[in-house]
């Protein structure tokens, strides 16, 4: 069914037959892309709108957990992977080439299994809509990808992945200041939009085990066992900078529509909504001066994914145990934030990505005085996956969104094409404008979630 039974939507146009948006195959390996979580559908009267930015439907957790149980059978019966591996290795199928094939889905299964066990939630999933993928991409760098080989596996450094949110829709996105529901990355130019997505590919099944290399730059390689395609991209956030707001496409009345508009643009004291979730000048980075502020405010809603940041959760760091990155962080000690192991990660494959430079002793001082040049390109990765709370997790301030009291906080975006975004808040808790509007006692309490959609109450039908 093109995984349809998950949310995924048909692509008819998919040069391997059979796959859903999003989903791709590239040298023989299949893989999502940002198109599986950001790509909406919405149903009216018959009638299928696709929203190219908008947030899936999907439900990744089960097609995680479905895909760790199908391959664990295959595993447990011989005659089952004898017919997968005379599937998969085709004309080319031999006894020697199933038994090395059999090794390799051996540890593939370890590491999948391993994390399935340790952070999918069970009793209660993230369901169609939603997804922790903070806490998984956590799991992945800290949990699978510092450990010793062949697995890598730390198991003690992964947790339930349980703070699942709706991801964010797309458009406008490279323009905010900053980014992630708590804030906690700085954006707004290509070097930390290339950051936020190297995380994200980490995240969904890339490969990366970096290890200790005294004759690169930074004193580690991260690069030589790494699946990122950072051509690739740069070539996505090029087309994510080129999807607008999607257009109402129903008729609006115009005299209603002026009023609701005085109404949003109220100062923030007499209930209007332009002071935090308007255009704003935001914080100017070195390769664009014309970024968006985007407010982060606590405004007492779900808080559960600031567990990810609290001060006693402390990781094995494991292969990356002492790396640092110079003019922006401190070396990782034995045990440190699994934010802070992230986020070396992250700015250590994008420098040595970008500056593939090998030294010997003799070369160190040439290497230095290099370094010095390229500081203030290297300290623009300072903000990359902030601790929210700690020295150097300063914001700037937005001159209309006020402060609010309370540490637990989460952005306030500019909401140009939030109609094509339900359901609404981070959490995915309100299912349309007409609930959200409501008291938070009086809102539905549940609700269905599908591309069936209520014009009349600007979301889920």
């Amino acid at each position: 069914d093109g995984l349809a039974r998950y949310g995924y939507l048909a692509n008819p146009a998919s040069p391997t037959p059979g796959l859903p948006v999003g989903f791709v195959v590239a040298d023989g390996v299949l893989g999502p892309s940002c198109a599986a979580c950001h790509t909406r559908q919405i149903e009216v009267e018959g009638k299928a709108y696709r929203i190219d930015g908008g947030p899936a439907l999907a439900d990744m957790g089960a097609l995680w957990a479905d895909l760790d149980t199908v391959v664990g059978k295959v595993l447990a019966d011989t005659a089952s992977f004898s017919e997968f591996a005379k599937a998969v290795l085709g004309s080319g199928y031999d006894p020697q080439k199933e038994t090395k094939l059999r090794g390799e889905v051996d540890l593939w299964y370890a590491r999948h299994h391993a994390i399935t066990e340790a952070g999918l939630p069970k009793d209660r999933p993230w369901g169609a809509g939603r997804i922790d993928a903070v806490g998984m991409i956590l799991n992945r760098v800290t949990g699978l990808d510092i450990g010793p080989g062949p697995t890598h596996i730390i198991l003690g450094n992964m947790r339930k992945a349980d703070a699942p949110v709706r991801p964010p829709f797309l458009w406008n996105a490279p323009r905010q200041d900053h980014t992630q529901w708590p804030g906690f990355a700085d954006n707004g130019d290509r070097i930390l939009a290339m950051a936020r997505n190297v995380g994200q590919v980490y995240g969904v099944f890339g490969e990366f085990f970096p290890e200790k290399d005294a004759t690169h730059l930074l004193g580690f390689n991260y690069v030589k066992a790494n699946s990122v395609d950072f051509k690739g991209l740069i070539e996505l956030e090029r087309l994510v900078e080129r999807i607008g707001p999607p257009k109402w496409p129903w008729p609006t009345d115009r005299t209603l529509a002026a009023q609701g508009k005085l109404i949003y643009e109220r100062p923030y004291e007499e209930g209007g909504c332009a002071d935090c979730h308007g255009i704003d000048r935001g914080q100017p980075r070195l390769l664009n001066p014309d970024t968006w502020c985007t407010p982060v405010q606590d405004v007492g809603t779900d808080a559960r994914e600031y567990q990810y940041f609290a001060p006693d959760w402390k990781v094995d760091t494991g292969a990356l145990t002492g790396a640092f990155i110079p003019f922006v962080s401190e070396p990782l000690g034995r045990t440190d934030a699994p934010v802070s192991v992230l986020a070396t990660a992250a700015r250590g494959a994008i420098l040595q990505h970008f500056l593939p430079v090998t030294v010997n002793g003799v070369e160190r001082k040439k290497a230095d005085v290099a370094l010095a040049i390229l500081q203030p390109l290297i300290e623009e990765l300072k903000g990359v996956y902030k601790i929210p709370g700690t020295p150097g997790a300063g914001r700037w301030a937005c001159r209309r969104a006020p402060e609010t009291p309370g540490k637990l906080k989460f952005e306030a975006r500019v909401l140009e094409g939030v109609w094509a975004a339900a359901p609404y808040l981070h959490n995915a808790s309100v299912p349309s404008l007409a609930e959200l509007l409501k008291p938070p006692q009086d809102r539905a309490t549940d609700f269905k979630v599908g591309p069936a959609y209520d014009v009349s109450a600007v979301g889920l039908a």
